[in-house]
C-alpha cells in the first residue's frame, strides 16, 4: 500500500510535508479519518488538532480553521494556525 503524503500550508508557509498511514482531521461536521485508498474528498476544517502517526508515534498539528482536499493518497490542508 502507498503511504499518505501529507502536507500542510498556511499563510506563513510550509507547516509540515511528511508521509503517514493515517491522519485524523476536525472536521465542521465533526473528526473524520483518512487511511489508505480514502475516497476523494475536499471539506472545511474547525479549530483542532490534525493528527497523524509518525511510526509509533502520535504527533499533531493545531490549526484555527481551515480546508482540507483528499485524494490519491494525498491529504493537502491550508489552514490557519
Amino acid at each position: 500500500m502507498d503511504p499518505i503524503r501529507l502536507h500542510i500550508l498556511s499563510p506563513e508557509g510550509e507547516i509540515l510535508d511528511t508521509t503517514t498511514d493515517l491522519v485524523v482531521l476536525p472536521g465542521t461536521q465533526g473528526l473524520f479519518e483518512v487511511l489508505q485508498d480514502h475516497a476523494p474528498l475536499i471539506t472545511s476544517l474547525e479549530a483542532g488538532e490534525i493528527t497523524y502517526r509518525d511510526g509509533a508515534e502520535r504527533k499533531a498539528v493545531a490549526i484555527r480553521s481551515g480546508f482540507v482536499e483528499v485524494r490519491d493518497n494525498r491529504v493537502d490542508v491550508c489552514a490557519e494556525l
